[in-house]
């Protein structure tokens, strides 16, 4: 992946420098990484690097296609590997857990919204509020929609946890 993010640099006139290869590889560990973990990150390597590089680094990947950022609530936005956007987000509004699943999982509801609405969607930006399975089991935070949440977290990006996409999801909205 290193080598296909410096070919893509140098075609482009840019130079592979150590600041950006950390970040993209930053992005990629860390997947769904706000600039300021991505930075804590970097600077486990590099501590000269500061926020602001940072920040303009993302920028640049950004504008190159290379990672691409999406927001998952309130906060900053978070930043993954533009190769791997195409997914949806589940995100807890309990816990705090992100899942990300494919696309086609939402077919339905992108093909409803083109033929009603007239409407294209950008499915690499949707993100879907809601509880996991795990807190339904538990009982945990069932509340009116739209209703504030006593126990929700203050921050989800701290006690965020990220599940990979199940080979087969299962069908948006149900239970």
């Amino acid at each position: 992946m290193a080598q296909a993010w410096d070919e893509e640099l140098r075609a482009r006139g840019y130079r592979v420098t150590p600041q950006r290869q950390l970040v993209l590889e930053a992005v990629t560990k860390l997947e769904h990484a706000t600039p300021e973990a991505i930075c804590a990150d970097v600077q486990l390597t590099a501590r000269g690097v500061n926020i602001s590089t940072i920040y303009r680094t993302l920028e640049l990947l950004e504008q190159l296609g290379l990672v691409t950022h999406t927001h998952l609530g309130h906060g900053a936005p978070r930043y993954h590997l533009a190769a791997e956007a195409e997914h949806v987000h589940l995100v807890c509004s309990q816990c705090g857990r992100v899942t990300q699943i494919g696309p086609e999982a939402v077919n339905a509801l992108v093909a409803a919204l083109k033929d009603t609405q007239g409407f294209e969607t950008d499915v690499g930006h949707l993100t879907v509020f809601g509880r996991c399975a795990e807190c339904r089991a538990a009982g945990r935070g069932a509340a009116a929609p739209g209703a504030p949440r006593a126990n929700a977290p203050a921050a989800p990006q701290a006690q965020e946890r990220y599940s990979k996409p199940a080979a087969e999801p299962g069908p948006v909205g149900s239970g």
